[in-house]
């Protein structure tokens, strides 16, 4: 025990946000605020101070005064603004000086009066002897001041309260406190992301479906010609399944099936054959050459290339053959092969974290991130990484943001939602949702309210998908343009993260494999496809549309600020996000029956908004167009989904009268 912890008064009962009792980081990207809450008490009615400290890993400690709001509660706010790990805590004290003010006030008779001068003069000599030399001179002076008043003839005590209670000069005392019996609370953790980590559009393609002729394989050349059609849509993410060689041993041929025919060119995931394993490249698809020099083009777009790392073997792997103790072998001498019942991966292998060669199997794994990290590779989205050992994802992660804090993690992991609430905690920068399967007003409103609001708000960001080559979610059976069009809107603009696989979803796939299967039929997983681009009813201009609407937006790059209205009609879903820095508000209403015209009356309260409780005023909608003048709480709305899946309006002003409807915005 410190020597003079008995006589430290302040406690620091809790410091909020914190995740896990600061055993994990909570999150924020390079700009974003963290406004940081303390429980702060004492006993007595002496006075407190806070202060909110934080660091960049290794920096110096910068600080801000906290404010009191009510009940104990401290509250301050600080930017991060170094991408990589940091720190935050408060600092709290009884303040002397504070205090004696406090009492001052209530001094009425002289002789308190004179006492409390004389007290004061002691305090501000203290705060003078710790402070610089010209700040050191004004404060000596005054407490100076103070004694000649105290013993002036005849005494003034009015006027020496006055002088006591200085402003300006009080501030000045502010700044050389007596920290000497103050309390600190604990370093928390703070992971600080690059702005993508917060706000990013994500489009997958099969590179090798990428060629321009039917049934001819593609190329790295050929994703690069592609690079302007998914720039145009406004895609800053393109995210490749894995681009390893493929296994020849049990390779699954069209459908899954468990024969292959001639020119089967087999699941991308099942990973490693005589070529190579998880730091080489498929041949078919070019040289390593190609594939920096198209991570190179596409970050002249302001796109980042984004593999999918699979960590998981085909049976001729060589990594099979040269590390066999990382497999579990079975009593007739093969290896378990995946399963997730009843799907049976035959052409795969897992890793065994159980082998007493745990340390080389980490490396090697670890190995594979730094080898594409090398290539120009700075976001990786993890094929199911809920079956990997928590432990290695802690060290993997944490130890690649240390060297290299650009790169982010997103966690494929659509399972239980306390293993994937681990893996945010555990480092990932993203993860997958359960959004595809959310369907309903209230499923969609529980659950992103609770994304957005609940425990995981510091921590989980959610990255929404309509669909993915293993999902053809069953909304989407048969589905046609409105049904995309509107699960495309809800992602986007719901999450502020969020991505489509293409160019299944903007041609509108919609064939699964088998009644009630979320297998799409003739899956890229298992073949070739080729695409026709320029279909006229592709929803490609759409999309376009959203990701320019996202862009030109502050309220939909965040998600904290996602608050769900009231509609009086459950086929209507109404939604607001507001950024407070910039006063951007957009309100959302989506038409869930894509069958029907529906309408309802939307509640929305104006001073949310920023506007009087009675105002008019202005909505823009920036899928349509067309411009409108609300007023107040209730205002009606109609959707007809053969015309638009929903409203998206932008709250640009409020208005006077009809003058200041400016129908040329």
């Amino acid at each position: 025990m410190p020597p003079d912890s008995g006589r430290v008064r302040a406690v620091i009962d809790a410091v909020l946000p914190v995740v896990d009792g600061g055993r994990f980081a909570v999150k924020r990207v390079v700009g974003e605020p963290l406004d940081v809450e303390a429980h702060v008490i004492t006993d007595g009615h002496d006075q407190l101070r806070a202060m909110l400290q934080w660091q960049a890993e290794g920096g110096p400690w910068q600080e801000t005064e906290m404010k009191h709001r009510v009940n104990d509660v401290w509250c301050a706010c600080f930017t991060p603004q170094v991408q990589g790990r940091g720190h935050y805590r408060v600092q709290a004290w009884v303040d002397g000086f504070h205090s004696w003010r406090h009492e001052l006030l209530r001094r009425v008779d002289d002789e308190d009066i004179r006492i409390a001068a004389l007290v004061g003069a002691g305090l501000i000599d203290e705060a003078a002897a710790r402070a610089a030399d010209a700040d050191r001179r004004l404060l000596s002076d005054w407490a100076a001041r103070l004694r000649e008043g105290a013993q002036a003839q005849p005494f003034d005590g009015a006027s020496l309260k006055a002088q006591a209670l200085d402003e300006p000069l009080a501030l000045l005392a502010d700044r050389y406190p007596d920290r000497s019996l103050a309390a600190t609370s604990a370093d928390l953790p703070l992971q600080v992301d690059r702005e993508r980590a917060r706000f990013s559009s994500w489009y997958e393609l099969f590179p090798r479906s990428a060629g321009h002729q039917p049934g001819r394989h593609g190329t790295f050349v050929d994703v690069e010609a592609r690079l302007p059609y998914v720039a145009e849509m406004g895609f800053d993410v393109l995210y490749f399944p894995p681009i390893h060689p493929i296994g020849r041993d049990k390779r699954k041929g069209r459908n899954n099936a468990l024969v292959t025919e001639a020119g089967d060119v087999g699941s991308p995931w099942a990973i490693g054959a005589e070529e190579g394993g998880h730091t080489d490249i498929l041949p078919e698809l070019g040289t390593p050459e190609d594939f920096r020099r198209l991570v190179a083009k596409a970050r002249e777009l302001g796109i980042d290339i984004a593999m999918d790392i699979a960590f998981q073997c085909a049976p001729d792997h060589p990594w099979v053959k040269s590390h066999p103790q990382w497999f579990r072998w079975r009593p007739d001498g093969t290896v378990q092969y995946a399963e997730n019942p009843p799907k049976k991966y035959q052409d795969i292998y897992p890793f065994n974290f159980e082998t007493e060669d745990w340390r080389g199997l980490w490396a090697a794994l670890k190995g594979v991130f730094e080898h594409w990290i090398a290539q120009g590779v700075h976001i990786f989205r993890v094929d199911n990484p809920h079956t990997k050992a928590f432990p290695f994802w802690e060290w993997c992660v944490t130890e690649i943001k240390r060297a290299h804090p650009q790169v982010l993690f997103l966690a494929e992991a659509f399972t239980r939602p306390k293993v994937m609430h681990r893996l945010a905690k555990l480092g990932y920068s993203q993860s997958y949702t359960y959004f595809t399967w959310r369907q309903s007003k209230q499923e969609l409103t529980e659950y992103f309210t609770e994304l957005s609001q609940g425990p995981g708000k510091d921590y989980f960001r959610p990255n929404a998908w309509p669909n993915t080559p293993d999902i053809l979610n069953e909304q989407l059976h048969g589905a046609g343009r409105p049904t995309f069009a509107l699960r495309l809107v809800l992602a986007a603009t719901l999450a502020s993260n969020y991505g489509i696989y293409g160019p299944a979803y903007e041609l509108m796939e919609n064939a699964p494999r088998s009644p009630g299967s979320e297998e799409y039929l003739d899956s890229e997983k298992y073949q070739l496809r080729h695409w026709n681009l320029q279909r006229p009813d592709s929803l490609r201009p759409l999309i376009a549309q959203i990701n320019h609407i996202r862009r030109r937006n502050p309220a939909l790059q965040q998600l904290q600020n996602l608050r769900f209205v009231h509609t009086d009609n459950d086929q209507l879903i109404a939604y607001v996000k507001r950024d407070a820095a910039s006063g951007n508000t957009v309100l959302v209403i989506a038409n869930l029956d894509t069958r029907n015209r529906q309408s309802g009356w939307v509640s929305l309260d104006p001073v949310a908004l920023g506007l009087e409780r009675d105002a008019r005023y202005h909505l823009h909608d920036l899928l349509s167009n067309q411009r409108f003048v609300w007023q107040g709480e209730h205002n009606f709305v109609i959707l007809d989904p053969g015309q638009a899946p929903a409203h998206v309006f932008r709250v640009t002003q409020q208005l006077q009268g009809e003058q200041d409807f400016d129908h040329g915005l």
